[in-house]
C-alpha cells in the first residue's frame, strides 16, 4: 500500500492570510466592513498588481501572487481606505468609472495617508512624500497640467485602475456608508491612543497584555491576604492620568461612597510599594474615616489616620512604604482620635505635610470622580469584608495584626446604635415606671365564674405617680429647627407613654424660661405651645428646675438644644438631645444624642 504524497503548502495563501492578519490588527481598518474574492476567475482581479476594491466593499485579490505578508499588509490597506475615504461608494443605477487624474489623486491621497499611519511595507518605487491638497483639488490640476510620471501608477492593480465603481443591488435600505463607519472607527483609534499616552489602557483594542503594577497589587490582596480580600474585590481603580492631573492627585485618593482608589498611572513604583498604598487607602475606606472625622478639621484628620494606618501596614510588614509617606513610631498605640488631638497644637506644621494625594490636601475624598453607578449598602460591605477578612486571617494564622486595628474592626462588627434607640435605653435606666399597688381598700374585683371570691385592687398611689418623670428643657431660640424639636418631641412623648409615665415637667427657654409645669406626655409633642423665639439662654430653666420644690429631686433632665446655647451646669442626672453633626460650646457631663 502506497502512501499519498504530503499536501504541498501554498506559500501565496499563507503569505495573503498573514498580511490580512496584521491589517485586521488596525481596530480603524477592521471596523470597515469588506469582503475578500481570490477566485481564480474573477473578471474584476488584477492582472499584475495585488487588489482592486470595487464598490461593493469587495477587494478582489490575485489568486496565486507570492508576496511577503508586509507588501500584502499595505495593498490590502491601501484598498481598504479606498472605501473608508469614500472613493468607491456605493450608489444604484449605472455608474461612471472614474478618469485617470481621479484615480491618480485618490491613490496619492491614500499613500500620503500611510506614510503618517503605517501599515506593513510601503512598495519599493513608490515617493516619500506627496503634494497637498485633497482628491478634487489634485485631479482638476492634474487635467489641466497632466499628471507627474512619478504619481501615476501608484496604486495596488500595476498599470490598471485599483478601483472599480458598479451598481449597488441591495434588497432593501440605502446603501452602506463606509466612508461615515471609517471615520467613526479612526475617531474611537485616535481616542485609544490619546488613553494610551496617558496610562488609561494598555493597548489600542483594549485588551490587557500584561497587568499593570497596580493592579499586580489588587490582585495580589485578593489572592494572598485574607484580611483585605473581600475589601478589594469589591474596589474600583481607576487609573486615569487627565482626572488624576485634574484633581491634583499625585499618587493615590480614594472615595469611600463610590468604592473607588483613583491611582496617578504616571507614578512609577515597585509592586510591594504599590500593596502598601493600595492597603493605605482601602482601610482608609473600610474604616469610614470620612465619616468619623465629625466637626473636626478633614484635613488634620486626615493626615492623623495616615500616621496610624501607616504605623499598622509597617507592624504587619504589608508591601514597602513609599518614601514621603507620614510615619511616626512615638504615635504608635494611638488611635486616630488621640493623634489628632496631638497634632491640633501645631496647625502650621501640620499644613506642609503630605498625604497620598499630595501637600496640603487629603487623600480621602468627599465625593466620587467619575460619573455614579449602582452601588450596594456601602457599611456593610466595608464592616463586613473587613470583619471576614479578620476571621480568616487569624484562623489561617497568616500573621501579625496590631491590637489597634483589631479593635476597630471588631467595633465595625458592632455599629453605633441609632440615637433613638439611645434615647429609648437612657429612659429605660433613668426614668422608673410606676409600680401599682394591689389593696382591698378598693372596690373588689370579681370574676364571673367565682363571684364569691374577691380579688385586689390595682392604683397608682401619688407618691409613685411623682417619682415617675423627668424634665424637658427646650431651646426655642429662633436657631432651632423645627425639624429637630418634632423629632425630639415625638420620641420622647412615645417612649415616655410606653413606660406608663403620666407627666413630664416641661421648661421652655429663649431669652427667659417660661414653666409650663407637668404636661401630660400624650400633649408634648402635639398640643403644647412654644413660647417665645429670641436668643438662648438655657442656664436658667435648668435652675428653676432644681429649686422646684414640686419636682422630684432624683428626677433626670433632657435638654434639646441646637448647640447655639450658654454653658450648662446640670448637677443631676441629664442628657441633650442635638442634630447631626452640632456641638456643644462645653464637654457635656451626660450623654449626646445626635438626632440625624
Amino acid at each position: 500500500m502506497s502512501r499519498g504524497r504530503p499536501k504541498k503548502r501554498d506559500l501565496a495563501a499563507e503569505a495573503f492570510a498573514e498580511g490580512m492578519r496584521l491589517v485586521k490588527l488596525n481596530p480603524a481598518l477592521a471596523a470597515v466592513a469588506f469582503d475578500v474574492c481570490r477566485h481564480e476567475d474573477c473578471a474584476h482581479s488584477p492582472r499584475e498588481g495585488l487588489v482592486r476594491v470595487s464598490s461593493s466593499a469587495t477587494l478582489h485579490v490575485h489568486p496565486d501572487r507570492l508576496a511577503e505578508p508586509a507588501a500584502w499588509a499595505w495593498a490590502l490597506a491601501h484598498a481598504i481606505l479606498h472605501l473608508g475615504f469614500g472613493h468607491v461608494p456605493a450608489a444604484k443605477g449605472v455608474r461612471e468609472q472614474p478618469d485617470r487624474a481621479d484615480l491618480a489623486a485618490r491613490c496619492v491621497v491614500v499613500n500620503r495617508f500611510l506614510l503618517g499611519f503605517p501599515i506593513g511595507k510601503t512598495p519599493e518605487g513608490l515617493p516619500g512624500a506627496y503634494p497637498d491638497g485633497d482628491e478634487e483639488q489634485l485631479a482638476a490640476r492634474w487635467r489641466r497640467d497632466g499628471i507627474p510620471a512619478v504619481y501615476e501608477r501608484c496604486g495596488t492593480a500595476g498599470d490598471e485602475a485599483d478601483l472599480h465603481l458598479a451598481e449597488w443591488h441591495g434588497w432593501y435600505g440605502q446603501p452602506p456608508d463606509h466612508q461615515l463607519a471609517f471615520a467613526t472607527a479612526l475617531t474611537r483609534t485616535v481616542s485609544a491612543a490619546m488613553d494610551m499616552a496617558g496610562g488609561r489602557r494598555d493597548s489600542l483594542t483594549g485588551e490587557v497584555t500584561a497587568l499593570r503594577p497596580w493592579q499586580r497589587a489588587l490582585s495580589w490582596f485578593i489572592a494572598s491576604y485574607p484580611l483585605l480580600a473581600g475589601i478589594a474585590s469589591g474596589i474600583k481603580l481607576v487609573a486615569d492620568a487627565e482626572l488624576a492631573r485634574a484633581h491634583g492627585i499625585s499618587v493615590a485618593a480614594v472615595n469611600a461612597e463610590a468604592g473607588e482608589i483613583y491611582i496617578n498611572p504616571l507614578r512609577t513604583f515597585e509592586d510591594e510599594e504599590w500593596r502598601f498604598i493600595l492597603a493605605h487607602e482601602m482601610l482608609h475606606a473600610a474604616l469610614r474615616h470620612g465619616d468619623r472625622c465629625g466637626t473636626r478639621d478633614p484635613y488634620l484628620f486626615n493626615i492623623a489616620c495616615d500616621y496610624v494606618i501607616n504605623g499598622w501596614l509597617k507592624e504587619m510588614d504589608v508591601g514597602t512604604m513609599p518614601e514621603g509617606l507620614l510615619y511616626d513610631a512615638q504615635l504608635a498605640g494611638l488611635s486616630a482620635e488621640e493623634v489628632y488631638d496631638r497634632l491640633a497644637g501645631d496647625l502650621r506644621r501640620m499644613r506642609r505635610l503630605a498625604t497620598l494625594r499630595g501637600k496640603g490636601v487629603g487623600d480621602i475624598l468627599g465625593a466620587p470622580l467619575c460619573p455614579p453607578r449602582d452601588y450596594v449598602d456601602l457599611d456593610e460591605f466595608y464592616r463586613r469584608g473587613l470583619y471576614q477578612g479578620l476571621d480568616l486571617h487569624q484562623r489561617q494564622e497568616r500573621g501579625f495584626l496590631p491590637g489597634g486595628l483589631v479593635e476597630e474592626i471588631r467595633a465595625l462588627s458592632h455599629p453605633p446604635l441609632p440615637w433613638d434607640a439611645q434615647l429609648a435605653r437612657w429612659f429605660d435606666e433613668f426614668v422608673p415606671r410606676p409600680e401599682p399597688v394591689r389593696t382591698y381598700a378598693r372596690p373588689a374585683r370579681r370574676q364571673a365564674s367565682t363571684p364569691d371570691i374577691p380579688r385586689a385592687g390595682r392604683y397608682f398611689p401619688p407618691e409613685e405617680i411623682a417619682r415617675c418623670t423627668f424634665g424637658v428643657v427646650l431651646d426655642t431660640s429662633g436657631s432651632m429647627s423645627r425639624v429637630l424639636l418634632g423629632k425630639a418631641l415625638g420620641a420622647i412623648a412615645s417612649y415616655a407613654e410606653a413606660r406608663d409615665v403620666p407627666a413630664a415637667r416641661v421648661v421652655f427657654c429663649d431669652a427667659a424660661p417660661h414653666d409650663a409645669g407637668y404636661v401630660p406626655v400624650t400633649e408634648i409633642a402635639g398640643r403644647v405651645r412654644v413660647h417665645g423665639r429670641g436668643g438662648t439662654v438655657l442656664q436658667p430653666g435648668i435652675d428653676l428646675l432644681h429649686r422646684a420644690d414640686d419636682f422630684p429631686p432624683g428626677a433626670p433632665v433632657l435638654v434639646i438644644t441646637d448647640g447655639w446655647c450658654d454653658v450648662l451646669r446640670v448637677r443631676r442626672e441629664h442628657a441633650y438631645l442635638i442634630p447631626q453633626g452640632a456641638r456643644l460650646p462645653f464637654t457635656a457631663r451626660g450623654p449626646v444624642f445626635r438626632v440625624s
